[in-house]
């Protein structure tokens, strides 16, 4: 039982160090680190199983930010935006 559960963390932590790191923002947090980026790159796609929602990725400094709404937000205009089909964010 415990070789099975080690085998699991290192599983999670190799799937960690392979994705990067993601960091997860709510929707208004999100927004306020968008403020701080001149000429943002986002990328929007709709998701979930049971429940459609709109998600978004943003990187700053080096780093991405993930978001999700039920309802669409309002993107500043200088904003470079990408639709994809699909976004997946390793949920840990």
């Amino acid at each position: 039982m415990a070789v099975a559960h080690v085998a699991h963390i290192a599983a999670v932590a190799n799937a960690i160090k392979a994705n990067g790191v993601v960091i997860s923002l709510e929707p208004g947090e999100w927004m306020k680190l968008l403020k701080r980026s001149d000429n943002p790159l986002i990328v929007i796609a709709r998701g979930g199983t049971f429940r459609r929602k709109y998600q978004y990725v943003t990187t700053y400094r080096g780093l991405a930010f993930f978001t999700k709404s039920e309802h669409p937000l309002v993107l500043p205009g200088r904003a470079e935006v990408i639709s994809a089909k699909s976004i997946s964010v390793p949920d840990i």
